[in-house]
């Protein structure tokens, strides 16, 4: 009953932006288009489809507002005017008043603002569902951005998300396709990330670890958080300077290689994903721009760091191992993974999903972006796995979100990319990393304090562990043949001790001759 009030004001709101005749015109049903001409008497629906959905968004809130930056970047799947609307959501959400604003940030200084900035912008530079952003300087001549929280955004969120667990509680009890899909644990993962994305502390943190993974690669720039400025309802970083990643024709103006850097774009996101296993999951255009400065001409900018995903290396080998069996063509791998990994039942006949897997994908190779959706490759790959029931993997939600942003940035910068051969050279260099020598190599360098602490306890570790299994064996009435046992395993051990004793006094004398010798050298030269 809670959930009653919100429920009837999405309602209203829905209603009067037309949405309703919206989605029932879709329809070709007679019936249909009928109920959508009697529901529109009496209303003045004026303003284009696009504005009404985006301002019905906007008063919806902060979910809502999401969903329809989502679906700005997916052109392939949204008519054109409506996709140039929902990209208002992006950054020029209506912003809260200045002046609520200074007090916001004032009291999270705990001082005026004149007291710790030069200059301060009233006006927001950009408004979005969480937050909206000004400009500064600070006394000490840096150019500061400042992002506050817009206040009572927790309210409606928390409202959505009871609505949404509703749902998910329903959608499981009256479908065993809705149980499969296992609602209630994405909303609770969709629940965990928009709460992480409220605490702009946390935000600062996601930006500090990102922009230490991406230190090296000369392909992305992250703004340097300013900690002592910064709490979880304002975060103070430096200003970055570039053009946003929409405005193509003024990158190219600029001189920009275009297909260079929706290349970029796809190894940024592999390198996150599958090196670091930890990527910037609301890569959406507002949050993206270029720089043109000589210095780190080309590069990108990455804004807004409320919204990360993270793998484990679990996931990151077996997503990876996926995308090399696709882009190989070998379907009978990706069959055997699916099953190996739980993700289908282990009665599974491989060879089905096999050819179900093939049928959905085979069409799509050796095809420019311009030419493939992969929302409908993904849709295709979705009613498979229906029939195959397997199970959605809620870590991997925010994967496949961030996927379909990186394929709309890319649609946008360069339809002639090749999105397959692109990254398959990453995964294969990946790939060869994790296996092999230089695999064991590093596994064994991240393992060593480990073992230099259990090294030198590991003969009493294991005469402590022979005594207990001796007593618990002379319980059993096998006392004699359990103390013969440890004996020897004493006296083995006792032996190996001796050998590796002898071995440490030759290795020493060894070091010690021929240290002796370099110094005698040195005397005779002197």
């Amino acid at each position: 009953m809670r959930n009653w009030p919100r429920l009837a004001l999405i309602a209203w709101v829905m209603l009067r932006h037309g949405m309703d005749q919206l989605v029932l015109t879709q329809f070709s049903h007679p019936l249909l288009r009928l109920l959508a001409r009697v529901l529109s008497v009496g209303r003045r629906l004026d303003a284009p489809r696009g504005v009404r959905l985006r301002l019905a968004f906007e008063r919806l809130g902060p979910i809502f507002v999401k969903f329809g930056q989502v679906l700005s970047t997916r052109r392939d799947l949204m008519p054109p005017d409506i996709a140039d609307e929902l990209a208002r959501l992006q950054d020029r959400v209506p912003p809260f008043s200045s002046a609520l604003a200074r007090q916001l940030i004032e009291k999270s200084l705990g001082r005026p603002i004149e007291a710790v900035f030069a200059q301060f912008d009233a006006d927001p530079v950009a408004s979005a569902s969480i937050a909206q952003v000004h400009f500064g300087v600070l006394h000490d001549g840096r150019q500061v951005a400042v992002k506050v929280l817009r206040p009572g955004v927790l309210e409606v969120i928390d409202a959505d998300l009871g609505l949404l667990r509703t749902g998910a509680r329903w959608l499981e009890r009256l479908s065993a396709d809705g149980r499969r899909l296992r609602p209630r644990e994405v909303v609770a993962e969709f629940d965990k990330y928009l709460h992480d994305e409220l605490d702009l502390g946390r935000e600062a943190a996601n930006a500090a670890q990102l922009r230490r993974n991406m230190d090296g690669l000369d392909l992305l720039m992250v703004p340097e958080m300013i900690w002592d400025l910064s709490s979880a309802e304002v975060l103070v970083m430096e200003r970055m300077f570039g053009v946003p990643i929409s405005q193509v024709e003024r990158l190219r103006e600029a001189g920009v290689d275009i297909p260079k850097l929706a290349r970029d774009g796809v190894t940024i996101f592999f390198t996150q994903v599958f090196r670091d296993g930890f990527f910037h999951a609301d890569m959406h255009p507002g949050n993206i721009m270029v720089s043109l400065a000589p210095a780190t001409f080309q590069r990108y900018i990455a804004l807004d760091f409320g919204i990360v995903g993270t793998l484990d290396a679990r996931d990151k080998e077996y997503l990876a191992q996926n995308f090399l069996a696709f882009f190989q063509r070998d379907y009978r791998r990706v069959a055997e993974l699916h099953i190996e990994s739980g993700w289908v039942p282990p009665t599974t006949r491989a060879d089905e999903l096999e050819g179900a897997i093939r049928a959905v994908c085979e069409p799509h190779f050796d095809r420019p972006l311009k030419d493939i959706s992969l929302g409908q490759v993904l849709m295709r790959l979705f009613q498979t796995s229906r029939r195959f029931n397997v199970e959605i993997q809620p870590q991997l939600v925010l994967l496949q979100k961030t996927l379909l942003n990186v394929e709309g940035l890319g649609r946008q910068l360069d339809p002639e990319l090749d999105l397959w051969s692109t990254a398959k050279p990453f995964l294969e260099r990946w790939m060869n990393e994790q296996i092999g020598w230089r695999a064991l190599a590093h596994q064994l360098r991240q393992e060593a304090p480990r073992y230099a602490q259990y090294l030198p306890a590991l003969p009493r570790l294991l005469h402590d562990a022979l005594k207990a299994q001796a007593g618990a064996a002379s319980g059993s009435g096998d006392a004699a043949a359990s103390r013969e046992l440890l004996q020897a395993l004493l006296a083995e051990q006792r032996r190996t001790n001796r050998m590796l004793q002898t071995a440490g006094w030759l290795v020493t004398g060894f070091l010690l001759g021929v240290v002796s010798a370099a110094l005698l050298v040195r005397w005779m030269m002197l």
